[in-house]
């Protein structure tokens, strides 16, 4: 089972079904279609929930649409994008870091 860490903030959101997606850059766990999740407080460590993913798909961060945004966190611009993942990643990340943007399901 592969672990997904989220900020305290997201924890509702995603038990309420609200938030069903995340991006993810460089990612070190292979994620894909199928795969079982441990989703934990990244504050806590704690496990919140279980799922599985139910769709990947792969884009440069310079490539996202405002449809891309449906499903996400919406940010004003690149810039601000950016400014997140930077956050998160460090300065590795560019205009033309790769990232999946990964659908999950909650367990029943």
């Amino acid at each position: 089972m592969k672990t997904l860490k989220f900020k305290a903030h997201l924890v509702a959101p995603i038990l309420s079904g609200e938030k069903i997606s995340t991006w993810r850059l460089f990612d070190d766990k292979n994620l894909s279609v199928g795969d079982e999740l441990s989703l934990t407080n990244a504050e806590t460590t704690r496990e919140f929930a279980r799922a599985v993913i139910t769709d990947i798909r792969e884009k440069k961060l310079n490539d996202v649409t405002q449809a891309d945004f449906d499903a996400w966190e919406r940010r004003d611009n690149l810039e601000e994008m950016l400014e997140l993942f930077r956050g998160y990643y460090g300065e590795r990340v560019t205009p033309e870091s790769m990232m999946k943007m990964v659908t999950f399901r909650l367990h029943q």
